[in-house]
């Protein structure tokens, strides 16, 4: 089993749920990511998902493409994110890595080029937005032949046809928007919630995580109770934008505790991290 396989199964065995924050590579300033990655683990993260900053990111809210702007003031692109990657494997052997962003970067390195790399940089699993499951079959099998995970997105006006034809390529995780709309939305709808994962489950084998709309313990908790992942971005990126510079990692490594703690008391496993 690769990482992300791993981490569900040892979590499963454990009766806990995954905790999967986002944060941009890059934001607020490319010497932090490294440090903040590590940070997330010691705070409870099970998988971090990475975003690779992109200046045209439609599906993000006004937080996350605030972190896309910051990193490409930096002048952070693809390679950068992979070298921080490489970076964090120096020290972390284990956490799962998972790279979410948009077609275009991967499409100007050339698919099988950013496969051989992520799997250089040892990336676990790769989200791209844009890339339609319908004609995504080659870029699977590409990132199969590497041994990463292709992991793809649903949401309430998924079709179940489309459900279907992602359950026969996803692998990891299902990533689940919650809402209707971009990151950092509100106004989380908990019983539709639970009857859309109902009707994914029906079609998904695969562990599902819930994302957008997630801001606090309460919640963190509530959705942990109906998915196998809680997956935070935009509260994160809102905790660095706000915070002065030496308390960036303070302040998200403690967000990322209570969000923890929070989850861990839904299933009877209070954390002692």
């Amino acid at each position: 089993m690769n990482r992300i396989a791993t981490t569900f199964t040892a979590l499963k065995a454990q009766n806990k749920k995954a905790l999967i924050p986002f944060i941009t590579a890059g934001d607020s300033d490319p010497s932090m990511t490294v440090p903040l990655m590590r940070e997330l683990v010691k705070a409870g993260a099970d998988i971090i998902e990475l975003g690779v900053p992109f200046s045209d990111p439609m599906a993000d809210g006004p937080t996350i493409q605030r972190s896309s702007e910051r990193a490409l003031k930096h002048h952070v692109g693809l390679r950068d994110v992979m070298d921080m990657v490489a970076e964090f494997r120096k020290t972390d052997i284990n956490t799962p890595v998972v790279l979410m962003g948009y077609a275009n970067p991967v499409e100007a390195m050339g698919q099988e080029n950013f496969a051989a790399k992520a799997k250089e940089c040892d990336v676990d699993g790769v989200l791209i937005v844009d890339y339609p499951p319908e004609e995504c079959a080659s870029w699977v099998k590409q990132l199969n032949r590497y041994e990463i995970d292709a992991i793809f997105l649903l949401s309430p006006t998924t079709p179940p046809k489309r459900m279907e034809q992602v359950a026969k390529m996803a692998q990891g995780y299902i990533y689940y928007v919650s809402l209707k709309g971009v990151t950092g939305a509100s106004h989380l709808d908990l019983s539709e919630v639970s009857n859309m994962l109902t009707q994914l489950r029906s079609f998904i084998s695969i562990p599902i995580g819930v994302g957008f709309g997630i801001r606090d313990g309460a919640t963190a908790k509530a959705v942990s109770v109906l998915a196998d992942a809680v997956v935070v971005g935009s509260r994160i990126i809102e905790e660095i934008e706000k915070s002065p510079k030496t308390e960036v990692l303070a302040n998200v490594g403690n967000l990322l505790k209570s969000l923890r703690n929070a989850i861990d008391e839904s299933h009877g496993s209070a954390s002692c991290r």
